[in-house]
């Protein structure tokens, strides 16, 4: 069913992009009503403008808070096009309205500028968000246009159909209104639920979409919801995939506590750590890493907190790879990598802080804070007799970043900067660092002198006492079992360095 459109109210916050809209109405013989500064905007493009007030006979009102809230714009927009409602139209004198177009307050935009709060409620949209929702439901009459992102689909349909449109457009300009309209009210709870108070709903809108080629395994479809350009400059390669970003995510996660570091760099692989370093250049730390484990690596992903230079990138380069991210490349490292197209190559604008992470769960969702907690060693306790001496407490910093990253029970050994073995994703905390020690000495380094770091604390001295036989002479846990002095006694038994920091990095 194809219906014309006759009159249009306009009533935007931002213009941009209005213009051509504007004379193409103009040109079809379109009857514009607005009000105030778009109604201003219209005028001085030179295209003719009916003022709302003039139709409702009521000003601009409150400071503007009151507009179009009124029965002779509503019941133009709500009117079906049948008998009865047209009459009741032409008793009051109510033109129908058969297109609306809205552009809200930027409330978001407010929240993530400013904490005033007198500031954010007055972008509170109440009579745009009220024109979108009426026009929408009467989609099979009216046209709503409910924000910038639709003008491209508007704008050709008036040159090509001379103002008429289907109820399939109208229609699909309806569904994208409510789109509009219950992210812009889920971002307003959002913002309030974070002032405080009980809040009894989870109301989460993201977008854009955009679909993936397949999910975990190729039998599941899976999309994702957010702008990665806000993160990424997409250098090169082949489309990332719902498992590529599910590592990547861990890889940045992890990245972020070195990002202030010397040149580090890390290899992941099912989220997990396999190798991380720190050295003095982007190459040295890359040599280490893979190190720890170059059977893992093999299609890894690989990101660094420096720039990769030529020398690095033809290091990497012999490796095959899925990902690599750095802030930066050099010219020439970007002409070697970008030789095969299929590896994907990611500039790192910023470290996401999401304050939230999300999951399925049952018939539910559960909601948790982020693990952001940032250790300052110098708050650590020292519970032995024996203390750390500089370099050993570099090295159990280190440790203690990279085991919060990594799949619980989980056991980590650092040595001058480098993790030279791991055990995580364990059912017991003893066969981590069994396959911890086990792995280290696999790929051919002395465990004697490196220390060891636990996501959750020791219910028993069995742990130490592994370590200490395999020659670590030094260990940080979160410490809080009641036989917390087990360990320690084991430790000051034997000259090791315990140090407790009393907080758990679970990860499941």
């Amino acid at each position: 069913m194809e219906a014309r459109i006759q009159n249009a109210l306009i009533s935007v916050f931002d213009k941009t992009g209005l213009d051509a809209i504007i004379h193409q109405l103009s040109k079809l013989g379109v009857k514009i009503y607005s009000t105030g500064g778009t109604a201003d905007f219209i005028q001085s493009i030179g295209a003719e403008v009916h003022q709302v007030e003039a139709l409702t006979g009521y000003p601009s009102i409150l400071d503007g808070r009151v507009k179009t809230l009124h029965p002779k714009v509503f019941g133009g927009i709500l009117a079906r096009r049948e008998e009865g409602h047209l009459t009741q139209l032409a008793t009051y004198d109510i033109p129908t309205l058969d297109l609306v177009i809205v552009d809200l307050y930027p409330f978001e935009k407010t929240v993530a500028s400013t904490t005033d709060e007198a500031t954010i409620i007055e972008k509170i949209d109440i009579g745009g968000i009220s024109l979108i929702r009426a026009a929408a439901k009467n989609y099979q009459d009216v046209v709503i246009v409910p924000s910038q992102a639709q003008y491209d689909y508007l704008l050709p349909l008036l040159k090509s159909q001379a103002g008429s449109t289907t109820l399939d457009q109208r229609r699909a300009l309806a569904a994208a209104a409510f789109e509009v309209t219950s992210h812009y009210d889920s971002a307003i709870y959002n913002y309030f639920a974070g002032l405080g108070g009980e809040t009894k709903a989870l109301k989460i809108s993201q977008s854009p979409r955009q679909e993936l080629r397949y999910g975990e395994n190729p039998h599941q479809s899976a999309e994702f919801y957010g702008n990665l350009d806000e993160i990424f400059d997409f250098l090169g390669g082949k489309e990332l995939s719902y498992n590529n970003l599910v590592d990547v995510d861990a890889a940045v996660a992890l990245m972020a506590e070195f990002q202030n570091e010397k040149p580090s760099f890390a290899i992941i692989k099912h989220t997990n750590a396999c190798g991380v370093a720190t050295r003095d250049t982007n190459l040295e730390a890359w040599n280490a890493a893979l190190a720890a484990d170059p059977v893992s690596a093999f299609g890894g992903i690989f990101i660094t907190n420096t720039e990769v230079d030529e020398k690095t990138a033809a290091e990497v380069d012999k490796l095959f790879y899925e990902i690599l991210i750095a802030p930066s490349y050099t010219q020439g490292a970007l002409d070697l990598l970008m030789e095969k197209k299929k590896r994907i190559l990611l500039k790192l604008k910023q470290y996401p802080v999401a304050k939230h992470s999300i999951k399925t769960l049952l018939n539910g969702v559960i909601r948790q804070e982020q693990d952001q907690y940032r250790h300052k060693a110098e708050e650590w306790k020292t519970v032995t007799k024996k203390g750390a001496d500089a370099a050993t407490l570099a090295d159990l910093y280190f440790a203690n970043k990279c085991v919060k990253h990594l799949k619980s029970n989980t056991i980590v050994l650092i040595k001058n900067g480098q993790m030279i073995g791991m055990g995580c994703g364990q059912t017991s905390r003893v066969d981590a660092c069994h396959q911890a020690i086990d792995k280290a000495r696999r790929f051919g380094f002395d465990v004697a002198g490196s220390v060891m770091a636990s996501d959750a604390f020791f219910p028993f001295p069995d742990c130490v006492e592994i370590a200490h036989n395999a020659g670590i002479n030094a260990v940080v846990q979160p410490g809080g079992s009641i036989k917390d002095q087990l360990s320690i006694d084991y430790c000051d038994a034997n000259d090791m360095v315990m140090m407790v920091t009393g907080v758990r990095h679970f990860r499941h």
